[in-house]
């Protein structure tokens, strides 16, 4: 009688929250239906990564492949480019990650530190505005201001070096992306560490100025420890998302000259599973990569529970 007792008393509170809590939760419904429709119920396509998927027989009339269904991965796999398209995927993840993530912690601490209001608000809309601009319109300029009569190469010309066709050159694609990629999302992403950074107690920083602490110090022990937080959980984030590297901007810039260090898992699955109508290839690729970027959440959520105590869950 006591446990249905204590299951009443839970189901009634239950019942309470949700009444206090309705319109709240009526603001919710459009983004849960948006997932439910647009992102759980295609899950259920995933199964034609383990057929031969035929448009005519639709999905549940085509048949399953050998292998045990694993036709599609183990082809994946003995790919004569397949370590080369992952290390490419890899490589320009890691790359991005390591020169990208940083800065906009940087720009939001030195955007904390302008006293100058009007300064400060040009900032920010200087740097927030490339995050508006299509990444179409991105390439194009990159490609424009990297053509052989570009902006880049009137500079190097001028200081009488010789024009480049940099997009010709596998080794410079790596360092066009991640600049690229640095310059459209570095003020965007500030956005968050400002917002953490806003909420930091000002009497803090008294307490700082009256033990003798410098802007430096107040910057090392006051800010960063307060961005903390919100840098780990993004950079799970990012970690998260290794293997899907800037689909669009590659396949926007790269060209079969420079294959060798531009071609992505992403673009080879475009140009052989769209192009190619290979869809149950391309939905086997597509799961490979979810599996390898949840595995790597995992990971690194747990690395950042035990390190920092900070962690999605």
């Amino acid at each position: 009688m006591r446990a249905i007792s204590n299951l009443k008393l839970y189901f009634s509170n239950q019942y309470k929250s949700f009444k206090r809590s309705r319109f709240l939760l009526l603001i919710m419904l459009p983004g849960i239906i948006y997932y439910i429709i647009f992102h759980y119920v295609p899950m259920y396509g995933l199964i034609i990564a383990f057929k031969d998927f035929n448009i005519y027989d639709g999905i549940i009339n085509s048949p399953w492949t050998s292998n045990y269904g694993f036709k599609h991965f183990l082809e994946l796999f003995n790919l004569p480019i397949f370590y080369r398209i992952l290390k490419n995927t890899v490589l320009l993840s890691l790359y991005t990650i390591l020169f990208s993530f940083p800065t906009p912690i940087i720009l939001a601490l030195c955007l904390n530190e302008a006293k100058n209001k009007l300064w400060k608000n040009t900032v920010q809309t200087v740097s927030y505005l490339p995050h508006f601009i299509s990444t179409v319109v991105i390439c194009g300029m990159i490609t424009n201001f990297l053509s052989l009569n570009g902006l880049v190469n009137n500079i190097v010309s001028f200081f009488g070096l010789e024009r480049i066709q940099f997009l010709l050159y596998p080794k410079y694609f790596r360092t066009i992306f991640v600049i690229s990629e640095i310059w459209q999302q570095t003020g965007w992403n500030s956005i968050l560490y400002m917002a953490a950074l806003s909420q930091v107690n000002p009497e803090l920083y008294e307490a700082c100025r009256i033990d003798g602490a410098n802007r430096f110090q107040q910057i090392l022990y006051i800010n960063i420890p307060s961005i903390i937080p919100t840098a780990i959980i993004l950079l799970i984030f990012k970690i998260g998302g290794i293997m899907n590297v800037g689909f669009e901007k590659v396949l926007l810039l790269y060209n079969p000259n420079i294959y060798e260090t531009a071609d992505v898992i992403g673009t080879y699955v475009y140009r052989r599973g769209i192009l190619g109508a290979e869809f149950s290839f391309s939905t086997a690729v597509g799961l490979f990569q979810s599996v390898i970027g949840f595995i790597l959440v995992v990971i690194t959520n747990k690395i950042a529970g035990k390190v920092s105590e900070v962690s999605l869950w």
